[in-house]
């Protein structure tokens, strides 16, 4: 198959929307590869990391958490959003004791995704945690989680059954899987 070569869009200038907490807005103008010009809606997000922890006896911790934007309690892997400048394998360390109140012995990487490249720079680096041990860090003040534990297997089943729905989750525990020959 024949390709075509695809040239970056060049940024023109920018103007921003909304300076939040954990997100930017911003308007770009940009200029296309044959030249017009353009406009991108861009979220900028700092990062995050997300982690599938496996306990010796195979089973994946998950958390349970209501999300405002989605309207609805959700299961999924810990998570958290990366601090300017922090390494993405200690994040994810933080985030698990945070979490689910477990230190992992092993952390690693299982590469990354972008949510939505078309409208935010968010990239989410995914970890495998292995060798848990119970350490508590204290929850950010405006999480309510339940962490549960299931055995991998059903992890996966929930994928499958669509009780899952996130998608870090999701291709996580698929790259999970699919290391484990699955």
């Amino acid at each position: 198959m024949e390709t075509s070569e695809i040239s970056p869009e060049i940024p023109l200038n920018e103007t921003q929307v909304y300076s939040g907490r954990v997100v930017n807005l911003v308007v770009v103008d940009v200029q296309l590869q044959n030249g017009q010009k353009s406009k991108r809606e861009l979220v900028r997000h700092p990062g995050a990391v997300a982690i599938v922890a496996i306990d010796e006896n195979d089973q994946v911790l998950l958390v349970r958490q209501y999300r405002f934007a989605a309207r609805q309690a959700m299961i999924e892997i810990p998570a958290g959003t990366l601090n300017i400048g922090e390494d993405p394998a200690a994040c994810a360390i933080r985030e698990l004791q945070e979490e689910t109140g477990c230190k992992a012995a092993q952390i690693d990487s299982l590469g990354g995704i972008f949510v939505a490249p078309g409208y935010t720079t968010e990239f989410i680096h995914l970890f495998l945690a292995k060798g848990l041990s119970e350490s508590r860090l204290a929850m950010d003040d405006d999480e309510f989680i339940d962490v549960q534990r299931l055995p991998f297997a059903e992890a996966l089943a929930m994928v499958d059954r669509g009780k899952i729905i996130d998608g870090k989750s999701i291709a996580a525990l698929l790259k999970v899987a699919r290391l484990r020959g699955k």
